[in-house]
Formats: C-alpha cells, sequence, structure tokens
C-alpha cells in the first residue's frame, strides 16, 4: 500500500506533464488514504482542476493515467462536480500536490 507522502511524490513529478497533456492547474489528495483509513481493496480521491474543460474522454485517460501512476484505483472528481454538504469535508482535507 502506497503511503501518502509516495503518492503525492509520484504525481508531483508527472506534474507538468499532467499539465501539458490534460490542462491540469490542480491536483491534490482526499480520502481515506488522507486519513491513513485505507483498506486492502481502497482506491484513491483525487481532486483535480483544469484550465478549461476537457471532455468526458479525456477526463477518463486521466483517471487512468493517474492509477497507472500511482498504482491503484482512483477516483478522480473535479470542484465543481462536488455536493455542497461533502464538499467543505473534502476541501478542509485535501494535500495538493
Amino acid at each position: 500500500m502506497n503511503s501518502i507522502d509516495h503518492i503525492i511524490r509520484i504525481i508531483g513529478e508527472s506534474r507538468e506533464q499532467l499539465r501539458s497533456e490534460f490542462g491540469v492547474i490542480g491536483i491534490g489528495i482526499f480520502g481515506s488514504v488522507v486519513r491513513d483509513e485505507q483498506g486492502a481493496g481502497s482506491d484513491i480521491d483525487i481532486l483535480v482542476e483544469f484550465e478549461r474543460p476537457i471532455g468526458f474522454v479525456r477526463f477518463m485517460r486521466l483517471e487512468k493515467r493517474l492509477a497507472e501512476l500511482v498504482g491503484m484505483p482512483v477516483d478522480l472528481v473535479t470542484k465543481k462536480a462536488l455536493k455542497p454538504h461533502i464538499g467543505k469535508r473534502i476541501l478542509q482535507e485535501v494535500r495538493y500536490v
């Protein structure tokens, strides 16, 4: 299982590539991995911001790329997709790369 610091380092090393290929301007980790509550079947929750909308297909490609980078399943979400009641909690615990 990957630690949060390891995951942040791996994603950080690819940050420029993610920006040029997908227009990623902000990326952070939240959820069970940040709280150190992940189990064997846990995924990594990643909050992402883009320069401009990228469309569904490219969004799914980014999710796949991130999963390959960290070696675990990824659940990718944008700030705009956060529901107000849970979004506050997510924004408080997110660890930005």
